[in-house]
């Protein structure tokens, strides 16, 4: 059964994942790009942390 009232020609469930007009104009970098920049900072951040175990394998 219809309602009496007019339903909102504007759904707002439309618009929840769309970027907003400022940040459009922005150049975003590709996920991959962040996924490999995220891997290469834990890796070196690591390192820096267990520097010591790491070189006292070579002795």
């Amino acid at each position: 059964m219809r309602p009496f009232y007019k339903m909102e020609e504007n759904n707002p469930q439309e618009n929840l994942n769309k970027t907003p007009s400022k940040m459009s104009r922005l150049a975003w970098p590709k996920a991959k790009y962040g996924v490999i920049l995220a891997v290469i900072i834990i890796i070196v951040v690591n390192f820096i942390y267990y520097k010591d175990f790491f070189l006292s394998l070579f002795k």
